[in-house]
């Protein structure tokens, strides 16, 4: 998968969730929405799905330094992170904003993108 990266992770859900959320925050990052996907499509469409749970993440000084480079960002934003069950194995994934950052074709864009994808990878990397 070019645009996201991830692991299969030896916890179960739950804790991969909190952990993830730690991580998160050593970061630098905060959680700005949260999508319990399979909540969700059990409420809109009554259907049972395995966990999937979509966090929003924002690190605000590296967003500030990315509006400031371009205004519309903001469609790109915030990196979202997610944590999903798959025949009962765990996986965190995390967008990679130097591929999202590709699309805008901003080159000032290309520093705040590589800083931000290596700490999501640090992020993914110690769950």
């Amino acid at each position: 998968m070019k645009y996201g990266y991830k692991r299969k992770v030896p916890l179960p859900f739950g804790e991969a969730v909190e952990k993830v959320r730690g991580e998160l925050a050593k970061e630098g990052f905060g959680i700005l929405t949260e999508i319990d996907v399979k909540a969700t499509l059990k409420k809109k469409l009554g259907i049972e799905y395995e966990n999937y749970l979509v966090l929003g993440a924002c690190n605000p000084p590296f967003a500030l330094k990315a509006l400031k480079a371009e205004k519309d960002i903001g469609l790109l934003l915030p990196c979202n992170v997610v944590v999903y069950e798959e025949s009962g194995e765990v996986f965190v994934s995390a967008i990679r904003p130097t591929v999202a950052m590709e699309v805008v074709g901003n080159p000032s864009l290309a520093d705040v993108g590589k800083t931000v994808e290596e700490k999501l990878k640090k992020v993914v990397d110690a769950v």
